[in-house]
């Protein structure tokens, strides 16, 4: 299947989670926020909520610094 992740197409695996995304993507989970069809998605719900065909995910990694 193919998502929108930040506005560019991505491939993914049938059935992978949030979760599996952002290992994938080698993110930090305590670090980031997620968005699925412009609905914030908790962070508890991440290994649950399947990503369909055509989601658009936005990723937001925070950063520190001063």
């Amino acid at each position: 299947m193919t998502i929108l992740l930040n506005g560019q197409e991505r491939p993914l695996a049938a059935g992978a989670t949030i979760a599996d995304l952002l290992t994938d993507l080698g993110l930090a989970e305590a670090r980031v926020a997620v968005e699925r069809n412009r609905s914030i998605v908790a962070r508890a719900d991440w290994p649950s909520t399947e990503l369909a065909e055509d989601d658009a995910i936005e990723v937001v990694q925070f950063v520190g610094g001063g």
